[in-house]
């Protein structure tokens, strides 16, 4: 009897477990589907090689906006990611217990919950304000910004899972302190810490709000960090209210080419550095 109670419940614990990874995965995948069953017929070489067409003109892509997501990205990346990773190992490592550390971590933690549109306004106001025009520079400025809480955060908890013995023997051997931090906790804590970054990565990369009040959108290609710049979801956006059906197709198209985007990206990054650690580890 009670080997039958046994054998059901852990039947109902595993079907309510796969019930629940389906509901997870399957809004992505209903997503990732519908947007390629929307936007792979207007995939095609121009849509990667040709800007815009002007409004009521057939044709085009969105070579420029793919280009001007890339500055964008890389912009926010070289932001976000170096103060994110030093605040997170300054509260993890240095500042345990002081109210500084508490008021940084209160800090990330409001900025986390600050909606985007709010983060554009404020750069807006610092940066597009003061310089009378918009830029790439802003732009990245702003996404960089939203990354930081994220990456800061995550790299806290990532380091904090590390065990003290580690750290332990690494002092008992003479290093010094910042040389063990950097060299073995960090180390240790890299793969979680290169997720955060990815989330991050993966959270601002189809922001829009943000970058209509810094980067504007440009029709043209620009390599000016201080003009404004194009991307997709800013042509997304234009697109999908524009009331030409042509530029529906291509606003459906730029979603789908948005999402591979990230999740290549994401999926390039976790590889490559997945096998760096486990090389370094053998």
């Amino acid at each position: 009897m009670r080997a039958g109670i046994r054998t059901a419940t852990d039947g109902l614990a595993t079907g309510l477990a796969v019930l629940s990874t389906v509901l997870v995965v399957a809004p992505l995948v209903a997503i990732f589907v519908y947007l390629i069953f929307k936007g792979v017929s207007s995939l095609n070489l121009d849509f990667f090689t040709q800007v815009p067409k002007p409004e009521g003109v057939s044709g085009g892509g969105m070579a420029n906006a793919i280009a001007g997501s890339a500055v964008l990205l890389g912009l926010a990346s070289l932001i976000g990611v170096p103060i994110g990773i030093s605040g997170g190992i300054f509260l993890a490592e240095f500042g345990r217990g002081t109210k500084l550390a508490n008021a940084v971590r209160f800090t990330a933690d409001v900025l986390n919950g600050v909606p985007s549109i709010v983060m554009g306004i404020a750069v807006y106001s610092l940066i597009v304000y003061r310089q009378k025009h918009f830029s790439a520079l802003s732009g990245g400025v702003a996404l960089g910004i939203m990354m930081i809480p994220t990456v800061t955060r995550t790299t806290e908890e990532m380091l904090l899972m590390v065990p003290h013995a580690v750290r332990e023997a690494a002092l008992a051997l003479g290093v010094p302190n910042w040389r063990s931090v950097l060299s073995i906790t960090v180390r240790t804590a890299s793969p979680g810490i290169i997720t955060g970054c990815m989330l991050a990565f993966a959270r601002v990369a189809g922001e829009t709000a943000p970058l209509i009040f810094t980067a504007l959108g440009n029709s043209n290609w620009s390599a000016n960090l201080n003009q404004p710049i194009s991307a997709l979801p800013l042509e997304i956006y234009r697109y999908a209210l524009s009331p030409y059906e042509d530029q529906h197709r291509l606003a459906w198209a730029g979603a789908l080419v948005l999402i591979v985007l990230i999740v290549v990206a994401v999926s390039l990054v976790r590889y490559v550095t997945s096998r760096g650690v486990l090389k370094g580890a053998s």
